[in-house]
Formats: structure tokens, sequence, C-alpha cells
């Protein structure tokens, strides 16, 4: 049972979760028009700050991507069904390297199980609250490029192990490090190479390595993690939907650098998860409405989530 229909009535989020073309037509083109412009700010204006903002700004935007793909997986990206899984699998998941039929079969797994044993994601939120200094070490390993190394490394690895084993691979599919890469990466390589090649043959030789090998490597692994932390880090390991998981208000700095299209509403998100990610404030406000305010987990901001953590 989706736990929103314990709050609200049938026609409210008949309405709430009506999916739209248009919208998610535009938000694929808002996403890589970002990222577009992001390279050209710095092709216009050469200097290392415009530099370090593509690259923190294209990373947020391959989180973006990994957001969107979320949203196929979930058939909200698109009401037409061939335009969903098109948009989601080419457009979204595979130039990040993930792939859309995996992640969909691990991620509703999640919802089914959250913050219980049988979550996959359990393993991402159970060891926090943790130290200021664990989180330190974890943010330097991020932003220097060696967690994203490491888990490339990793992902060509497993692939090649699980080259024709049907089981391997869908063994992989509920490995929590796995969530947003395809277990098979030649599927979804070409893809991601092609955008190098693409963006190396429009700009400098160099563009596709600077503004979007090095991204994928280091702002979009921080990224990454802090949203993991602030979804369900610090939560309760319980079935209560209003407590198992954390939405955090975010300001326009947070919602360019860490938290693009409202995936900081992330309890609105377990409570209707086929609700389309540009419905989830208009879902808060709902559940709000229905007299939740008081019993949801929020955070004020992501600094306010990332000190439940333990940044503090």
């Amino acid at each position: 049972m989706t736990p929103g229909k314990a709050y609200l009535d049938s026609d409210q989020i008949r309405v709430l979760a009506a999916r739209s073309d248009l919208m998610g037509a535009w938000l694929v083109i808002h996403c890589w028009g970002v990222i577009a412009l992001a390279v050209l700010g710095f092709a216009l204006w050469s200097n290392i700050l415009t530099f370090a903002l593509a690259v923190m700004v294209i990373g947020s935007r391959q989180l973006g991507l990994a957001i969107l793909m979320h949203e196929a997986a979930h058939n909200a990206l698109f009401k037409t069904r061939w335009l969903n899984e098109f948009c989601g699998e080419w457009l979204c998941g595979r130039p990040i390297l993930a792939e859309l039929p995996a992640y969909r079969h691990y991620h509703l797994t999640h919802h089914r199980h959250t913050q219980t044993d049988k979550d996959p994601d359990l393993v991402l939120s159970e060891k926090f609250p943790t130290t200021k200094a664990s989180l330190k070490r974890k943010f330097l390993r991020d932003l220097t490029g060696r967690t994203g190394f490491k888990q490339l490394v990793g992902q060509i690895a497993l692939s090649i192990r699980l080259a024709g084993d049907h089981d391997a691979i869908d063994s992989a599919r509920q490995d929590a490090a796995q969530a947003f890469k395809a277990p098979q990466l030649w599927k979804s390589a070409p893809v991601f190479l092609g955008i190098i090649v693409l963006m190396g043959l429009l700009g400098e030789w160099w563009y596709g390595l600077a503004f979007w090998f090095l991204p994928h490597l280091t702002w979009f692994q921080l990224v990454l993690r802090i949203r993991n932390i602030a979804e369900h880090g610090a939560t309760e390991k319980s079935q209560n939907p209003l407590q198992n998981v954390r939405t955090t208000f975010a300001n326009p700095l947070e919602r360019l650098f860490i938290a693009p299209y409202w995936v900081n509403f992330h309890l609105e998100h377990h409570m209707v998860m086929h609700v389309p990610c540009w419905r989830l404030p208009r879902l808060h406000m709902a559940l709000q409405q229905a007299g939740l305010g008081g019993r949801m987990r929020v955070s004020s901001g992501y600094r306010a989530a990332l000190a439940e953590a333990g940044w503090k």
C-alpha cells in the first residue's frame, strides 16, 4: 500500500500523480541545457573560477540525470510510456554509466523495504550518525576523485565478471554500490565516451575530459553521497514512513549545486512514489494540510541534515 493513502484521498493523489510529456521534455532539455551553458560559460570567460563552477554545475546535473532516470524508473518522467523508457535510458541513465532496468529493479526493492533489514540501501544509511572526521575523510575522497576512480574500476571489473552470467547480473542489481551503475558497462560506456568525444569536437580537445569525466569522478560523487545521507542517514530504522526518511529544505544555491529537480522532497516521494518530482512541493503542502507537519522528519537545510549525520 502507498503510505500516502493513509492520509490523502484517492482524488488528491490522482491529481498529484498526473504525468506530463511536456514537463518531462522540459526537465530533460533543462538538464542538458544547463550542462551546455556551464561549458559555454567557461569557453567565453576562461579562468579558474569559471572552470571550477562548470565542474560543480555539471556534476550536479549528472546527479540531475540520475534523478530523472529515477523518475523514469517510477514511470513518472513522461506520460507516454515509450518516451519514459527511451529518455530515461538513453538521455538520462546511460550518459552517466547507469542503466534504467537495473536501477528500477534495485530501487523498487528499496521502496518495498525502506529502512528494514531487506532494504538494499540500508548499508548506505546505517553507518550514520558518524563523526565529523569520518565525514571529512569521505568528502575528501569524493572531491579528489578517489571514490569515483575506485567505483569506476570496480564497475569495469564487475562487468567483466558478469559477462554472460544472467544470474550474477540479477544478484548485482541488489547491490547498493551499483545503484546508479550499469552492471553491464559495455552497454553504457559508448554513450559516456561519446559525450566526451563530442565535447572535444565542439570545443577544445580536452573539454570532454574536463567537463564530463572529471565532474563524474569528483563533484557527482560528493553530491551523490550528500543526497544519500540527507535522505535516510540518521533516521529511524523502522517502517514509520514519517520518520524513516527525511525531507530537506533547499535554498537556491543548494538546488543548483547539490539538490536539483526537487530531490530534497524525499519523504513526500516515499509517501506516494509515483508523483512526478515537480509536484512534490504540492504533495508536501497536502501532507501538511492533512495535519502531518509536526510528525514528518524535516531538516531546514543540508547543513542541518549533515549535522544530524555527524557534521557538528
